[in-house]
């Protein structure tokens, strides 16, 4: 257990992630957190870490910073997923080892397992086949992130853990329509499409005035913002399948996922962090030590279109759900087996429906702030 006065770094702090670990680490009572932007901090430049590290000299790193995206970005720039991740973990967890950091967790993804992996995945399918395609780079970088901490473990004796959390959502998500994860940006499209089906102009121009939308038109780069004519925005929005009928979405909408409520992966990353030390996460029988890391979701499952209908109920929205079989489904299942989880002491307790509730309130909410500010 780390001391309340400990110093602990929170790397991507104003993430997903990263802001719900800051705040659960808050109401543990640890008040002596670092954070850096990453205009105070580029994670990219080992020269700025080493700086920083010489200067903060933390007891304590969670490496909750990525790049990350979803299946259009992780198609698109594949050079990007895999280069800066490489270079953020080789910085941060580098750093923390010279500077003699007492306790590491490093945040993965369970996109590390392979494509066909038997369900539900436990840690050790980790490199027994091939990954998905669509974002095999990114799961590289994270597969030689939780392996830099399981080696210096073995060589050093160092207490550096991985988590490798599901697919999550809440608040401070990501609400781009080209580079989101799948729930926010279903939330978002089918948001605006019933706005667009109600004739609901303003409550448009507000949702884009937080978050404009841009489009490549003819080689050039065409932004909406809150003052674009109405039929800039009907073209540009159409773009990502967004029209006053319908909602169009990738792939066929079968794939089946797990999602998990980043204030419940905060709260069990704080409880791994805690209470969980690298002597807890193998089996000591066994003669090789590897596949250290934990799986941390729900380990519950529900298909795409399931998702997408449960969030057309949330917002009431009267319109037809499409979906463009042309563009790729990504791994059609992958489910976490979280035993290891539950033998360590956490369980999760907000479900699927309940979560869409509050993650949709949560964007309204942003809306509403932004508008009236």
């Amino acid at each position: 257990m780390l001391d309340k006065s400990a110093k602990i770094y929170v790397a991507g702090h104003h993430g997903l992630v990263g802001s719900a670990i800051w705040n659960n680490l808050k109401s543990r009572g640890y008040e002596n957190l670092v954070g850096k932007s990453h205009k105070e901090l580029d994670l990219l430049d080992p020269a700025a870490v080493k700086a920083f590290f010489d200067e903060e000299q933390p007891d304590a790193v969670v490496l909750a910073a990525a790049h990350v995206g979803g299946i259009m970005a992780n198609l698109q720039y594949r050079a990007d997923f895999i280069y800066r991740n490489l270079q953020i973990q080789q910085n941060v967890i580098g750093e923390s080892f010279r500077h003699g950091v007492k306790k590491l967790l490093f945040l993965g993804s369970t996109c590390i397992y392979p494509r066909e992996a038997p369900q539900p995945m436990t840690e050790d399918v980790l490199l027994t086949s091939p990954l998905e395609y669509t974002n095999e780079p990114y799961a590289i970088a994270k597969i030689a992130g939780l392996k830099m901490c399981e080696s210096f473990n073995i060589q050093y004796g160092t207490n550096y853990i991985a988590v490798m959390p599901t697919n999550l959502y809440g608040p401070n998500d990501n609400f781009h329509l080209e580079n989101s994860h799948v729930l926010p940006a279903m939330i978002r499209k089918i948001h605006l499409a019933k706005c667009l089906n109600e004739g609901n102009w303003k409550a448009v121009r507000e949702d884009i005035a937080l978050r404009p939308v841009s489009m490549q038109k003819n080689g050039e780069k065409v932004v909406i913002d809150s003052n674009s004519e109405e039929a800039d925005i009907l073209e540009v929005l159409a773009h990502y399948g967004i029209s006053p009928e319908a909602v169009t979405l990738w792939g066929t909408g079968a794939p089946l996922r797990e999602f998990l409520w980043s204030e419940e992966m905060a709260d069990a990353s704080v409880h791994v962090l805690l209470n969980v030390d690298f002597k807890d996460t193998y089996n000591h029988n066994e003669k090789e030590i590897r596949n250290c890391h934990i799986n941390v979701g729900t380990g519950k499952e529900l298909t795409i279109k399931e998702c997408a209908e449960k969030i057309m109920a949330e917002i009431g929205f009267k319109g037809e759900l499409r979906w463009d079989a042309s563009k790729p489904d990504g791994t059609m299942k992958k489910l976490t087996d979280v035993s290891k989880l539950h033998g360590l002491g956490w369980h999760h307790k907000i479900e699927i429906d309940e979560g869409i509730h509050r993650l949709y309130e949560w964007y309204l909410k942003g809306i509403c702030i932004n508008h009236f500010s």
